[in-house]
Parts: structure tokens; sequence; C-alpha cells
């Protein structure tokens, strides 16, 4: 049995990221509490061969194999700085790359980050969405956080942090049932 892997991916195109930041705040914390495998990428790391491409053979290697380490991930914790309500177009690209049926019951936790409480509703009407239509199994606890909940790039919120511990511990038992029918199978 191999060990599961958590996958985060940020569609911020800065560094350093307070999106990025978040994303691998919440999936260091589940990969410390159940012994996972554990990285985070974001749009930068992907590179300048996602902005041309129209079909993932076009990545260049190193974007292939972040598509790799997406696709096979047990978890995904996805997250975007929201621009004009909504995701970023890069991030949007990357995953109009998928093959619709590559993410279908993959357990992902859904985050994103903004200027304002205005833009909230970005998980529930643009990232949802998104991985409705993959059939992936966005988690039903969704974190948005804003820029007073940061200082200096580090989320300080403890009403956020105790929204995403809600959400790292839906993750837990999704990870407990997957474990139990492995044993049971076993």
């Amino acid at each position: 049995m191999s060990n599961p892997a958590i996958v985060g991916f940020s569609g911020n195109l800065t560094n350093p990221s307070k999106t990025r930041a978040f994303v691998d705040l919440i999936v260091q914390d589940i990969a410390n509490r159940h012994g996972l495998s554990s990285r985070t990428y974001d749009i930068d790391d992907v590179g300048p061969s996602l902005g041309a491409a129209k079909w993932a053979r076009d990545l260049d290697a190193r974007a292939q194999a972040i598509l790799s380490d997406v696709l096979a991930a047990d978890v995904l914790v996805v997250g975007s700085p929201t621009y004009k309500g909504s995701y970023t177009g890069l991030f949007k690209h990357f995953f109009d790359l998928i093959d619709p049926t590559a993410l279908k019951g993959k357990p992902v936790l859904l985050t994103a980050t903004g200027g304002g409480e205005r833009h909230a509703l970005i998980v529930e009407h643009q990232l949802r969405p998104l991985f409705g239509f993959f059939e992936a199994f966005a988690l039903p606890t969704a974190v948005y956080a804003t820029d007073k909940d940061f200082t200096d790039g580090v989320l300080r919120s403890e009403l956020i942090q105790k929204r995403a511990a809600q959400a790292v511990d839906e993750i837990a038992v999704l990870l407990a049932n997957k474990s139990g029918v492995r044993m049971a199978a076993e």
C-alpha cells in the first residue's frame, strides 16, 4: 500500500503569496496529522508553457510533472486569489487542460483569498462549480480569507484557522474511511 499524497495548488502569480502560504498551511496540517507525503505548487511553478498550451501534451516537462502530481493526489487543496470576483485565468486554464473524468471522486478542499468580505462567495459560485464539473468531491467546508486575516503573509485569524481545521477534520473522515476500505479489501 503506497503512502497517500496530498497536493496543494494555488492560482497565484506573485511570490511571496498569501494564497500559496494559505494553501500550504492546510496541506501541511493534513500531511502532519496523517503522515502523508505532500507538495504545494502555484502557477509560477508551472512555468511559461502553460499560457501557450492548448492541450496537456503542450506543457513542458516540469509543468507535465506538476499536472501528474495533481492528478495522482489522493487529496487536493486548491486556492486562488480573487480577481474581479473569480479565480485567476491561468488557474482556470491549468484545469482546462485536464480530462473531464480525471478528477472524478477526488476529495478537493476549496480555498480562496481576497481583499475583502465581498468576494467570500468565490468558493461557492466559482470554485465549487468548477470542481463539480469534474465530478470531484468538493468538501462541504470551504475556506475564504481576507487580507485582514494575515499579518506579514502569515494567517493570524483564529476564526479562519478554526474554519480551516474544520475542513481538515473532514479530510480525516475521508482518509479514515479510505483506510477502512483498504483494510477490508486486504
